[in-house]
């Protein structure tokens, strides 16, 4: 299984035009505001650091590039990806323009980034699946875009209500129910199938 062992921030950007040149395979963060993706990337590249995080919803109103070094210790494999957060969606005190330039922003990343291999959705394991959540995947799904979803602050329900609710959430969001993980960054619990999910699909 993969691991992340050196992450750096490569640069913001709006317009495809900015973004970094890269050959390597990228993988995206994506959810509604708030929901964690800052916290996530943080834990996943154990570099607190890395990812701004707010408690203000709507505050990442830009694609941030990172450039992250992987090793897989058992295969003597290592290489590069890149991984994006994305702009968090469905925050209502935004306005109506600001969403819209938002939708279009995501959308242009999605045509032109020829090396997307996934997008990572977040969600709060703590509510139901979200008609928000739902419009991302059918997004992707009708462009084709492998992702798979995480739920968020699983520290927030007990251990023992875990997987009813993942399979709940699952059935809501209509997923079959192998690519929704649940990952705690309180007890920094969970990764390991997301890590496995990413190596997948670096292969």
């Amino acid at each position: 299984m993969i691991r992340f062992v050196q992450s750096f921030f490569v640069k913001s950007a709006i317009e495809p035009a900015d973004y970094p040149a890269s050959a390597y395979p990228e993988f995206a963060v994506a959810g509604r505001s708030n929901v964690g993706k800052s916290t996530l990337i943080n834990l996943l590249t154990d570099n607190h650091h890395l990812a701004k995080t707010s408690s203000t919803p709507g505050k990442t109103r830009l694609l941030n590039f990172f450039l992250i070094r992987w090793k897989d210790d058992k295969a003597a494999s290592e290489g590069r990806l890149q991984l994006t957060d994305l702009p968090g969606y469905g925050y209502a005190e935004v306005s109506q323009t600001e969403q819209e330039k938002w939708r279009k922003m995501l959308n242009r990343y999605f045509e032109q980034r020829g090396q997307l291999r996934g997008i990572i959705v977040l969600v709060d394991i703590r509510h139901d699946a979200d008609p928000k959540d739902l419009q991302m995947l059918d997004l992707l799904r009708s462009r084709n875009i492998d992702y798979c979803v995480v739920a968020t602050k699983a520290d927030k329900i007990p251990k023992t209500k875990i997987p009813k609710t993942l399979q709940l959430l699952a059935k809501g969001l209509g997923l079959a129910g192998n690519d929704i993980f649940a990952v705690s960054a309180l007890r920094n619990s969970g990764l390991d199938p997301l890590y496995a999910w990413i190596g997948e699909r670096l292969a």
